[in-house]
């Protein structure tokens, strides 16, 4: 089976994570902030702090620009959950938008049509890796709002040359397994200054001024003792991770490379087939992490299924979050529905083979040559012109 995502690791993770365990320091410690350190010099940002999930990311993100109860925060339909379960976290209001029916990404006229005096952030979601037009969004909102980079899917993407978490006011990634930087799991929080980057490791870790590594380095009485100024969370890296995140993030240009290059022969290999609409191609603003390769297909369900039975496994990112019950009656977003029954996200990694790319485009294309009705159901789906 050729999987959606497969982590891209070897020996060099393997032994990475050999000498933490030979320290005997496993926790939050001096990897952790190398790579921190490391990870801040690569997007050119100012400091990044290292936590144990997007999720987490996003919640202390939002924490510390004092989102509260009642304040509105616009997030996309087309993301995953977390995105918008982090705003009800702080006992705020997602508010949801629709998204671009090209793109997928956050909606800007949407946007700019759900501001209310309320709303005190926006987190645009850099779908599948291409950021969203930031400099646009800016101008929607009239710097007058907080935007959370939520880059879960963009880490060494680019926007008009800069880092996609360069962007925003704060920014929030993901190394789960199958990201393009995978740790296992873990995340990251991306801020611009120093009070917020001090603040944001204090609350990582449960509020507390500093971390038992940090109080190692004390040479004094009292090296024991910390202050608990403000109630944090639990949610901090831990050395192991980061070890792994070391060796990945020397690898991240060249595996997002080959990404690239399996995006190409996709969108080569699918320009003469009607029934396939491809994601938008890079260009001299927007240069994506091609996190996700995400088409639009004809008859999307049938053509899973037939992949799936012709051993390529397929994924749907994602049914939009207001659908869902937890969320309660909400408004329609009628491009999120709509693109919803088409969108179908195929096999992407960097240990992809070119034989495995052609074995994708191959039962692709069989699918809709062996079907008798493409043609008709070609004409129903709902495509940009």
């Amino acid at each position: 089976m050729i999987q959606v995502f497969k982590p891209y690791m070897g020996d060099e993770e393997i032994e990475a994570v050999a000498e933490v365990l030979r320290s005997g320091w496993i926790g939050l410690g001096p990897r952790t902030a190398q790579f921190e350190k490391e990870f801040a010099e690569y997007l050119g940002a100012p400091c990044a702090v290292g936590v144990n999930s997007c999720t987490a990311a996003l919640d202390l993100a939002l924490r510390l620009l004092d989102i509260r109860k009642g304040d509105e925060v616009i997030v996309p339909a087309m993301t995953f959950v977390s995105t918008a379960h982090c705003v009800a976290y702080n006992d705020a209001v997602p508010i949801f938008a629709d998204v671009d029916e090209r793109t997928l990404a956050i909606d800007l006229e949407d946007v700019k049509r759900k501001i209310t005096r309320h709303t005190k952030a926006v987190i645009p979601v850099h779908y599948g890796g291409r950021p969203v037009d930031i400099d646009a969004l800016r101008e929607v909102d009239g710097s007058r709002i907080f935007i959370i980079e939520d880059a879960a899917h963009a880490c060494g993407a680019e926007y008009k040359g800069r880092k996609a978490g360069t962007l925003g006011d704060v920014a929030c990634f993901s190394f789960h397994a199958v990201k393009n930087l995978a740790t296992g799991d873990g995340g990251a929080v991306v801020v611009k200054d120093t009070a917020l980057f001090e603040r944001a490791k204090r609350m990582r870790w449960l509020g507390i001024d500093r971390g038992t590594w940090d109080r190692t380095e004390v040479d004094r009485s009292y090296w024991w003792e910390y202050f608990v100024n403000e109630i944090g969370l639990k949610c901090h890296m831990n050395d192991i991770t980061a070890a792994i995140g070391l060796v990945q993030l020397r690898k991240l240009d060249a595996m997002n490379a080959r990404r690239r290059t399996i995006a190409g022969m996709y969108d080569e290999a699918f320009k003469d087939m009607p029934w396939i609409e491809t994601p938008p191609k890079d260009d001299a603003l927007f240069r994506s992490a091609w996190h996700i390769y995400c088409i639009k297909a004809s008859r999307r369900d049938d053509l899973s299924v037939y992949l799936k039975d012709h051993g390529v496994a397929t994924g749907v990112h994602y049914k939009p979050i207001h659908l869902y019950r937890c969320y309660g009656n909400r408004p329609s977003l009628p491009v999120a529905e709509r693109v919803f029954e088409n969108i179908l996200t195929l096999p992407m990694y960097p240990g992809m083979s070119d034989e495995d790319v052609s074995e994708v485009v191959n039962a692709i294309r069989a699918f809709y040559t062996e079907s008798p009705v493409c043609a008709t159901a070609s004409s129903r789906m709902s495509m940009p012109t």
